[in-house]
């Protein structure tokens, strides 16, 4: 989750620079010490809040910093996911590029961001992320995979068929069931998922 209104307004230093932007009083917080690891009242540094605000120029700036672009926050999400979930590819290549890692085990559910990618129909997130080396089949412990995900929790739209498409395409296992046994094929046949059976097949 992004900050909230109610948390941004208490901000000050190193926080409030990030989600600002401002790259001269993000500079002057770090020289007197700001703690880039430090972490507001749901685990995220700086970094991550620079991530939620797409300020990307002082995600950049603070890599360059020493911050970690690995980090979890309080939710075990790191700045590539918080990027896969709101649909923000530049952000994303941006948090790709300082050092995150698309293979990384994230969130609650200890899936990856593609998995939460694949979850919104975010096919273009799903792309670049597949292109960066991002585990096409890890399992998260619902017992789903990235493809399986899309079909579930998919509305069967457009980019729902395009996530699976880009998945199919890139060797994602389609014989990969959940924990019932159900394959993604059989998923997308009870919901009458027709281009995703087509896919699949």
């Amino acid at each position: 989750m992004p900050p909230s209104p109610a948390e941004i307004s208490v901000y000050d230093g190193l926080h409030l620079a990030a989600w600002r932007g401002d790259l001269p009083a993000l500079r002057q917080a770090v020289a007197a010490g700001g703690g880039l690891e430090a972490r507001d009242g749901q685990g995220r540094t700086a970094l991550h809040v620079a991530a939620h605000a797409r300020q990307r120029e002082a995600m950049r700036e603070l890599a360059k910093a020493g911050a970690d672009p690995r980090a979890l926050d309080g939710r075990a999400y790191d700045a590539i996911t918080i990027a896969a979930v709101a649909d923000d590819i530049e952000t994303m290549r941006t948090a790709l590029a300082i050092g995150g890692d698309p293979r990384a085990i994230t969130s609650p559910y200890q899936g990856t961001a593609l998995i939460a990618a694949a979850h919104l129909g975010h096919d273009g997130v799903v792309r670049e992320l597949i292109a960066a080396g991002a585990p096409l089949d890890h399992v998260n412990n619902l017992g789903w995979t990235a493809l399986i995900e899309a079909v579930i929790l998919g509305n069967g739209g457009p980019r729902h068929v395009e996530t699976v498409k880009a998945l199919v395409a890139a060797g994602a296992r389609r014989d990969l069931a959940d924990r019932e046994g159900t394959t993604p094929l059989e998923h997308a046949r009870r919901r009458g998922y027709a281009a995703m059976v087509a896919l699949l097949q």
